[in-house]
């Protein structure tokens, strides 16, 4: 009896100090899969939540055959991370230490997911550092109006001053005839520059499809082995540098490359399955909208966007005579406008501003027409806190990235092969 104790103690403690695995045999690699499951569970309460899965597909029949009621759901995620804290890591190789953490972090903010579906709001910038990891600054919207001031001295006149940006960007607007010609090219600059620095699966491939009717001004649906499905939203104009700026933010190196490189790095050689699965609301879509948004200017640093717009872009959509210069200083200082969007949202969300004021206000420090900025209060409502992950995502990534030191696109490449969580980049 005693030799049998003594080899229960002995297995025990193997188990206990084997990094990955808990004291009762349990892994991160189960945990891993359970997380899939109940990340598709949470995608039937509420759909839009999976933005993207390529993993086994009888687990997503399951969960749409057979999902679990919310509060059942709560309770699994409570237990995911019971689960994940009784699992070692001392001694591990470092990515197994983030493995856990990235885990840890994931079914956190699938946990605030599921109290949000059952009703509980937080305040705008609790509800981001729940979901995405991240508490937004929120400024009063007084500090932007410097800026607006500048942009009012550039673009002298009567009227309104976002009638005057509206006049003076519609020099810009790519027509709709030519704007499969203009996208595709852009689209295949933002890849050549891309692949000159990063090796892209073999494999890897998209379609663009042009869409009516949404949020958002454009969207990538990725398909699994190393494919992507990219749409572009045509209710409002669709300025040149716009379609720069999605190119490379939809596609290459934002988007598209991310989930291409995870797919490769951690389900293809490493088995991962956690990486499966895209939940929106989660740390994930900081890492992901801020890198999408950075790759812009890393890809078109400088004036070499304006460039290729005059030089390429402009011919193929009939664009003569339009002051590119001029457009590349407004759209450095309209960037500086970008996270008055966050306390407009936290206003309205809160009750404390109404739908119409909301409005006025998106148009005034978007610098927007009415109508454009009732689309992007459409897409406030839908998804919320999401909003930081471009702007404030964009600027963390950039300095992260950055802060590595020599070739930029390298660190880049880091950033899109890892489990990299907001928390990691400072």
């Amino acid at each position: 009896m005693r030799r049998l104790f003594l080899a229960v103690l002995l297995l025990l403690g193997a188990c206990a100090s084997t990094p990955g695995v808990a004291p009762s045999g349990d892994s991160l690699d189960a945990i891993a899969a359970d997380y899939v499951h109940l990340t598709l569970e949470i995608g039937e309460r509420e759909p839009g939540y999976v933005d993207a899965y390529y993993g086994p597909p009888e687990w997503a029949g399951a969960a749409k055959a057979a999902p679990r009621d919310v509060p059942a759901l709560m309770q699994a995620a409570a237990a995911l991370t019971d689960r994940l804290n009784a699992v070692s890591v001392r001694g591990a190789d470092p990515m197994i230490v983030q493995r856990k953490a990235y885990l840890l972090a994931h079914v956190s903010a699938a946990s605030a997911r599921l109290r949000f579906i059952q009703g509980e709001r937080l305040p705008f910038a609790d509800e981001a550092f729940a979901l995405f990891g991240v508490r937004p600054e929120l400024k009063p919207l007084s500090d932007y109006d410097a800026t607006l001031g500048r942009i009012d001295a550039m673009l002298p006149g009567d009227g309104a001053l976002v009638d005057r940006v509206a006049a003076f960007k519609s020099a810009f607007i790519i027509p709709k005839d030519r704007l499969d010609t203009v996208m595709t090219a852009a689209i295949a600059e933002c890849r050549r520059r891309t692949a000159g620095h990063i090796a892209l699966p073999a494999n890897e491939r998209f379609t663009l499809a042009f869409v009516t009717d949404k949020p958002w001004s454009g969207y990538n649906y990725f398909q699994g082995d190393a494919a992507s499905k990219i749409e572009i939203n045509t209710d409002f104009p669709i300025y040149t540098e716009r379609a720069i700026d999605l190119g490379c933010h939809e596609g290459y190196p934002g988007h598209h490359v991310y989930n291409a490189l995870l797919e490769r790095t951690f389900v293809q050689e490493r088995g991962w399955v956690e990486m499966s699965v895209y939940p929106l609301f989660s740390p994930m879509s900081f890492v992901a909208e801020g890198s999408a948004n950075y790759g812009i200017d890393l890809a078109f640093p400088g004036d070499e966007g304006a460039r290729f717009e005059q030089e390429v872009l402009a011919p193929l959509a009939g664009i003569t005579n339009a002051d590119f210069e001029k457009k590349a200083q407004l759209q450095a200082l309209t960037r500086q406008l970008g996270r008055a969007e966050y306390t407009i949202a936290d206003d309205f969300l809160a009750g404390r501003v109404n739908r119409e004021e909301t409005i006025a206000r998106l148009a005034k420090y978007t610098l927007t027409t009415p109508d454009k900025a009732a689309q992007r209060l459409r897409f406030i409502e839908t998804y919320r806190s999401y909003i930081i992950n471009y702007g404030l995502g964009r600027d963390t990534v950039q300095a992260w990235v950055e802060a590595q030191g020599g070739d930029h696109w390298r660190g880049m490449e880091t950033l899109l092969s890892s489990q990299i969580l907001p928390v990691d980049l400072g």
